[in-house]
């Protein structure tokens, strides 16, 4: 069984999902993937594990020091939670590349190269977002793409971080990256 408690943030709700002692997902309403792993049966409750998440979430979104993070169990193909490993050790106010987590996972993997696409794929699809910080993830051009909760959102999170937005810009829709 699934529960799941509803958070209202400055920029949309979210939803927290736990297994009952872990946090298994954190979605703004409507994203892409929305309860990717959520089972189909879930209960609104809280939880202490849920109510540690909403407490995690009020400390970020009001410039508190951050408390050590709920517990959190992800679940997705290995390469999958290679990707979503880096995402965690990407410091708050920084950012790193898709091309840079792709290299360091053939480093990792002792390979010579790996796609920087493959890594946008499991970036997007990360259950757990803002804990796990995908919205730290950029193109190595400076685009802006790849947050399943939307570009608006991403945005916010990165200014919120304090990070310097003039050496990125949003992409047009159709183009290449």
């Amino acid at each position: 069984m699934h529960y799941t408690k509803k958070y209202t943030s400055p920029i949309g709700l979210i939803t927290i999902a736990s297994d009952g002692e872990n946090i298994t997902g954190l979605w703004f309403d409507n994203q892409k993937y929305f309860g990717s792993s959520l089972e189909k049966e879930s209960q609104e409750k809280d939880l202490p594990v849920l109510v540690q998440a909403a407490q995690w979430l009020d400390c970020y979104f009001g410039d508190k020091s951050l408390p050590k993070a709920p517990p959190l169990k992800l679940n997705g193909s290995p390469f999958r939670m290679e990707v979503w490993k880096i995402l965690q050790s990407i410091p708050y106010g920084e950012v790193m590349t898709y091309g840079e987590i792709a290299a360091e996972i053939s480093k990792q993997r002792g390979v010579d190269k790996l796609s920087a696409q493959a890594v946008g794929g499991a970036v997007g699809h990360n259950p757990i977002s803002i804990i796990v910080p995908c919205h730290r993830v950029v193109g190595s051009n400076g685009s802006l793409t790849g947050f399943a909760g939307g570009i608006e959102k991403k945005i916010y999170l990165l200014k919120k971080e304090g990070v310097s937005m003039d050496r990125f810009f949003v992409p047009k829709k159709g183009t290449a990256l």
